[in-house]
Formats: structure tokens, C-alpha cells, sequence
């Protein structure tokens, strides 16, 4: 399939340069630089969360029915302003 890019100057004189040198073409060269970003983003994984627990069972007695504030507040109590 053909389509038209827009590629700055400087980039294809390099890309030029690079396939003379190499005896490619510029054509050869783009294919394989597409190819290779395609297959560095398969390999880039979602990022999950490690299981962070540390032999727990869950949130103490008192603040097991406790909001997000209050759970953060008693975490920080004691601690700063």
C-alpha cells in the first residue's frame, strides 16, 4: 500500500545517508524502524500492583466501618500538624 508521510527534511537526508551506506533503501529503512516501535509496544506490559499484605487479616476492629478520612486520619495521628 502506498500512503505519503511527512518526515523532516534533516531525518530523510540521515535516513539517506544510513541506506546508501548500508545498500538499503528508504523504504527498507522506515519498515524496519515501524516494526521494531510495534514490537517494543507488545512487549511493554500493563502495570499491575504487587500484593502488598504483609500477613494481615484485614483492617482492625475499630476502624473496619470507617470512611477513607477516618481511616487516613487515624493512620496519621500523632503525626505532624
Amino acid at each position: 500500500m502506498k500512503t505519503t508521510v511527512e518526515i523532516p527534511d534533516s531525518l530523510l537526508d540521515e535516513v539517506r545517508r544510513v541506506a546508501l551506506r548500508e545498500g538499503r533503501t528508504v523504504r527498507a529503512l522506515v519498515e524496519e524502524g515501524l516494526r521494531r516501535v510495534l514490537a517494543e509496544r507488545k512487549r511493554t506490559r500493563v502495570f499491575r500492583l504487587r500484593k502488598a499484605s504483609f500477613k494481615g487479616k484485614g483492617l482492625q476492629p475499630h476502624v473496619a466501618g470507617a470512611s477513607w478520612d477516618q481511616i487516613r486520619d487515624t493512620a496519621y495521628e500523632g503525626r505532624g500538624a
